[in-house]
C-alpha cells in the first residue's frame, strides 16, 4: 500500500485505486464515520471505473496509525495532511470528494486552501452547523416511524453507544443500520457492517473546533462544488444540505429521491449520473 508524509512527518497510507486506461486527474476521497475504514466506499457505484480515487486512511484509520498528539487527528488538523498528499501526488489543485464526517474534512481543506481546490464534491454533508435554516430532519423522520426496524435503529440512536471500545461501537453501529437509509432491503443490509469506526480516531477527529467565520470562509472557494443531497436523509435533513450548496460561489445541488445518507448503495445510477457529470470536465475525461 502506498504511502505519504503527514503534516507532521508520519507515513500515512492511503489506497490508489486507477481504471485501466489510467484515470487522469485523481480524486481524492475522504471518508465519513467519523473514523470508518474507507472500505464502506467500495468503488462509489462504478467510480473507480472510470475514474481514478485517491482514497487516505484517515489518522487512526486503517494502516494509519493514530498520533500521540491527538489535535493532529482532528479534522481541522488534517486538512494539512491532505495538503501533504497533493504534493505527493504532484499537483496543483486538488479534486476533492468527501462523504458524511468526510466532508467537514473536505470544507475545512477548501476553507484553508482556497486556491489549491479544483472541485469539490460533498455527499450528504452535515450542515446545520453551517447554515441558518431550519431543519427538516424531524419531519423526514416521522415519515419512518412505524417500521419496526427503523424504530428500533431511531431508539438506539437516542440512547447512543455505551462503549469505550471499538466492538461496542461496531455492535451500536449496528443496530443503528436501518436509520441511515431511506429502506432496509437487502443491499441496505449488506453495506451496513462493511468499514468499522475507531472509538478513539473518532472522538480525536472532532478535537479540535473550526473558526467562527467558517461558513464565511467558503465564499472563497471559486472552484465548482456539487452537493449531493438524500431525499430521505433523517441524519443531515434536507433543507440544511440544499442551502450548504449556497455558501459557494460556484455550488450546485443534486438530490438523489428514494435514498437516504448512502446514495451510492441506495441509488447507485442516480449517483453515477450526478457525480459523473460534475467530475467529467474537471478530471479530463
Amino acid at each position: 500500500m502506498p504511502t505519504y508524509p503527514g503534516s507532521d512527518g508520519t507515513s500515512l497510507h492511503y489506497d490508489d485505486l486507477d481504471p485501466a486506461d489510467g484515470g487522469a486527474t485523481p480524486v481524492v476521497v475522504l471518508a465519513g464515520g467519523a473514523a470508518r475504514h474507507p472500505e464502506y466506499l467500495g468503488d462509489l457505484a462504478g467510480l473507480a471505473d472510470r475514474q481514478r480515487l485517491v482514497v487516505p486512511h484517515l489518522r487512526g484509520v486503517g494502516r494509519s496509525p493514530l498520533p500521540d498528539d491527538v489535535e493532529v487527528a482532528s479534522f481541522w488538523r488534517q486538512a494539512e495532511d491532505v495538503d501533504r498528499l497533493r504534493t505527493h501526488l504532484g499537483l496543483d489543485r486538488l479534486v476533492l470528494l468527501g462523504h458524511s464526517a468526510g466532508t467537514r474534512l473536505a470544507i475545512a481543506y477548501a476553507a484553508r486552501f482556497p486556491e489549491r481546490v479544483a472541485g469539490l464534491v460533498l455527499v450528504t454533508p452535515p450542515s446545520a452547523h453551517l447554515v441558518d435554516v431550519p431543519s427538516d430532519a424531524d419531519d423526514i423522520i416521522a415519515r419512518r416511524r412505524g417500521e419496526p426496524e427503523f424504530d428500533a435503529a431511531l431508539a438506539a440512536l437516542s440512547a447512543g453507544p455505551e462503549t469505550h471500545d471499538d466492538d461496542g461501537l461496531h455492535e451500536w453501529w449496528l443496530r443503528v443500520g436501518p436509520f441511515s437509509y431511506a429502506a432496509w432491503g437487502d443491499r441496505e443490509r449488506a453495506h451496513a457492517p462493511v468499514g468499522r469506526i475507531s472509538y478513539a480516531a473518532n472522538r480525536a477527529y472532532f478535537g479540535v473546533d473550526p473558526p467562527a467565520d467558517l461558513p464565511a470562509r467558503l465564499g472563497a472557494v471559486t472552484a465548482p462544488v456539487l452537493v449531493v443531497a438524500g431525499a430521505e436523509d433523517g441524519s443531515t435533513g434536507l433543507a440544511p444540505v440544499v442551502a450548504l450548496a449556497h455558501l459557494f460561489p460556484n455550488g450546485t445541488v443534486a438530490v438523489i429521491e428514494r435514498s437516504g445518507h448512502f446514495p451510492w448503495v441506495e441509488q447507485p445510477a442516480a449517483f453515477r449520473q450526478a457525480v459523473d457529470a460534475f467530475l467529467a470536465p474537471l478530471a479530463g475525461r
